[in-house]
């Protein structure tokens, strides 16, 4: 369908053709379709020799095609579709450097980067032996805290003085803020708790609100596009202008690249959804349990290395429904002072006393252990029913990992229960992409709870609680996703166990896949094998219908993705420190945080990321193994010119460091830096 929409004054020679979000229809590839894409491929070589005249040993030769699933409704769209729709000289819609005839890619680039580069691979894996890196603290120059508090002083001076005067002078723009009388009472002491936040999000945030929320159309992959908006009244109101700006994605949890529209995982959704449709309408224990949930629980318990897991169709419910059910009255839970929300939440409705530690402090856990344990519970001085002590593997505001090998020696000191939370890090840690106990090299079934989701690595939704067979059996009743939650949908389903089967491999995939689209609807129900964690999944596993190819069933694409997240990772973190930023998190975290310090920063770094030759899109930092390294130069490259802008370079002084010019050259030495 033809783009009605004028052109982006932010974008580079927009497109007049069809959006490339509209997929094609299925066909098997016929010689017509490789005909084309082989002359793709030679007009691509002979760009590349036009451009470089001088290369020595230009390849002449063409590979054999593949006929699997991801090449027949993907190949030409990867070659020729985007042409047609986006300028490439931007490096968004095509790579900057294009493939020779040797390289059949079997993605689009715009979803997922073409990186063939072996040296930019790297494993996820912690030294045995050495101790887990803390964080270091890099304070900037006293003016810059200076500024900042001044900063906010400043908004809070202001903001008080317009709502002084607003009240009196326009009162009905006020009237919606000012509780009724039966909300005083109901509230009490909580109503200047609400004035604080109300002031706060008035304020301060709305000033901001350019750089949040911000709208977005297609596959949220490599790229994203931004449907352009305006404010003319200071972000109160949002006006969109008509215009779309394709720009780099790294604000999107898609660690792994899974994300896409088009290629084996995708297919494997489409075929789902003529089977099972869209929803299976009820909840788990009341006529929503397919034979299709029964196996991708019984495919999930296997990839954690676990005698069971539960699966539910939210992540934040996963934790805010089940916690409840494990403590209760009498217990008490642990808990790391910066875990997220959904723990809080359910910890709060649990009736459970809680405690915390400093983030990430070992020493602050071990102190408080001995306490509780000595002290009993309040008044009775009673033992506690039970101790859950609750961790996330990665943190997702700070990007730390946890000191799990620390935390396993205590467990076997004090006999506390664990609750690992891995909703950032399954699928992004560990050199098999099992998460932190991979990581680490620790047997996953010392630890008592395995929670997870499929937001981040998987490109599904919903989310996972794995243990023991009994102590998943009673989640299942017990909790309240069972009774009241929908159960997930047969097409997340599918993505789960296809991205996570390309992930682990399939025994013989040959034999694996035999059967085909046509297949009669039925699902082998996993057998009473024995699994070798963490090896590859068996054909049993598996939904008969589903026809992976070849490259994601063999485990070799998904063991790919991990690696390039590595590299990744590793390369702009250190990337960002040896230009001289304060960053936080480790190494090995797909998060980065940037700190900008002055809120006033903020919007402009904002704008500034939009306005570059190849827009990027910015509110946490993200990496994903869809990014190449190319996309990970033009982050650094525009970070270094901003940072000089907006004097954000102050975690190491000047001498110490790098150019922009040397990280991107020395960007393999960089990502192996410890």
């Amino acid at each position: 369908m033809p783009s009605n929409y004028p052109p982006s004054p932010m974008a580079i020679n927009k497109p007049s053709q069809p959006s490339i979000f509209k997929k094609r229809s299925n066909q098997n590839f016929s010689p017509t379709t490789a005909a084309s894409y082989l002359s793709a491929l030679s007009e691509a070589d002979a760009r590349a020799r036009n451009k470089n005249p001088n290369a020595k040993g230009s390849p002449t030769s063409t590979p054999a095609l593949s006929y699997s699933s991801s090449i027949t409704s993907s190949s030409e769209d990867t070659v020729l579709y985007e042409l047609d729709n986006d300028s490439y000289e931007d490096g968004l819609s095509l790579p900057a450097q294009p493939p020779t005839s040797e390289q059949v890619f079997t993605t689009v680039h715009t979803e997922f980067g073409h990186c063939s580069n072996e040296e930019y691979r790297l494993t996820s894996q912690h030294t045995p032996g050495t101790p887990v890196p803390g964080h270091e603290d890099h304070d900037p120059p006293y003016y810059i805290l200076l500024s900042t508090y001044v900063s906010y002083l400043i908004l809070i001076v202001i903001g008080h003085m317009r709502d002084f005067v607003g009240k009196r002078i326009w009162p009905s723009s006020y009237k919606h803020l000012i509780p009724r009388e039966l909300t005083r009472k109901l509230l009490g002491i909580c109503t200047s708790q609400f004035r604080l936040d109300s002031f706060y999000t008035r304020r301060l945030k709305t000033r901001m609100d350019e750089c949040f929320s911000q709208p977005v159309t297609g596959v949220a992959g490599r790229t994203i596009v931004l449907l352009d908006r305006i404010s003319p009244d200071y972000n109160y109101t949002q006006i969109f202008t008509g215009t779309r700006t394709r720009a780099l994605n790294i604000s999107s949890y898609n660690y792994l690249g899974f994300a896409q529209a088009r290629g084996g995982c995708a297919d494997a959704v489409e075929e789902s959804i003529k089977r099972y449709g869209i929803s299976s309408c009820g909840s788990r224990l009341e006529g929503g349990s397919t034979d299709l949930h029964t196996v991708s629980e019984a495919l999930v318990a296997k990839f954690l290395g676990m005698e069971d897991a539960l699966i539910s169709s939210m992540g934040f419910a996963t934790n805010s429904t089940i916690i409840p059910a494990l403590v209760g009255k009498g217990c008490l839970v642990i808990s790391d002072e910066l875990n997220h929300t959904s723990i809080r939440f359910g910890v709060r409705i649990s009736g459970a006393n809680v405690r915390m530690f400093k983030h990430n402090d070992m020493n602050s856990l071990e102190s408080l252990l001995k306490e509780v344990i000595s002290q009993g519970q309040p008044k009775t001085h009673r033992p506690w029913k039970k101790i859950l002590v609750i961790v996330e593997g990665l943190y997702s505001m700070e990007g730390t990992l946890v000191n799990l090998p620390v935390i396993m020696e205590l467990k076997q000191k004090y006999k506390f229960y664990l609750f690992v939370d891995e909703a950032h890090s399954i699928g992004a840690l560990g050199p098999h992409g099992r998460g932190v106990a991979d990581y680490f090299g620790i047997n996953p079934r010392s630890i008592d709870i395995l929670m997870g989701t499929f937001t981040k690595s998987f490109g599904a939704a919903g989310g996972y609680i794995a243990g023991t067979k009994a102590i998943i059996d009673r989640l299942r009743v017990h909790g309240h996703t069972g009774p009241y939650a929908e159960a997930m949908s047969p097409p997340v389903l599918t993505q789960i166990v296809s991205s996570m089967a390309s992930i682990m491999g399939i025994v013989n995939p040959t034999s694996a896949l035999h059967n085909g689209s046509n297949s009669t609807p039925k699902l082998i129900m996993a057998q009473q094998e024995e699994y070798n964690y963490p090896g590859p999944a068996s054909p049993s596993s598996l939904p008969t219908w589903l026809d992976l190819p070849h490259t994601l069933a063999s485990g070799a694409e998904g063991a790919s993705r991990i690696r390039r997240l590595a590299f990744n990772c590793r390369y702009l973190h250190n990337g960002l420190n040896k230009l001289g930023f304060i960053t936080y998190g480790h190494p090995c975290s797909p998060i980065v945080p940037l700190l900008l310090f002055n809120p006033g920063k903020m919007n402009m770094f904002h704008r500034m990321m939009k306005a570059r030759q190849t827009p990027i899109v910015v509110v946490v930092i993200c990496v994903s193994a869809a990014h190449t390294k190319d996309d990970i130069d033009t982050v650094l490259r525009a970070c270094d010119e901003i940072g000089d802008v907006l004097d954000l370079k102050h975690g190491i002084p000047k001498w110490e460091r790098w150019g922009i010019e040397d990280v991107v050259d020395r960007a393999v030495e960089l990502a192996r830096m410890v």
